[in-house]
């Protein structure tokens, strides 16, 4: 099995290093934005248990678009 050496930061090119630096910032973002949303939100407009909630805003890109989308009550 032949293993994969991760790279460095200094081993991306520049082009690599923005995306890296723009989906990170996204992800922050989403994750922030629901966090807030979550804790300003009354338990009687979330789908089930907010400190589930949480905690799943912290999976990435789904977590916050699962909340967003499945987590609050229309």
């Amino acid at each position: 099995m032949k293993t994969i050496k991760a790279k460095k930061w200094s081993d991306l090119t520049p082009a690599q290093q923005r995306a890296v630096l723009t989906a990170a910032s996204v992800q922050l973002s989403l994750a922030a934005t629901a966090w807030v949303d979550l804790a300003r939100r009354p338990e009687s407009q979330v789908n089930g248990r907010k400190s589930l909630w949480a905690v799943g805003i912290g999976l990435n890109f789904l977590g916050p678009i699962l909340y967003f989308s499945r987590g609050i009550r229309r």
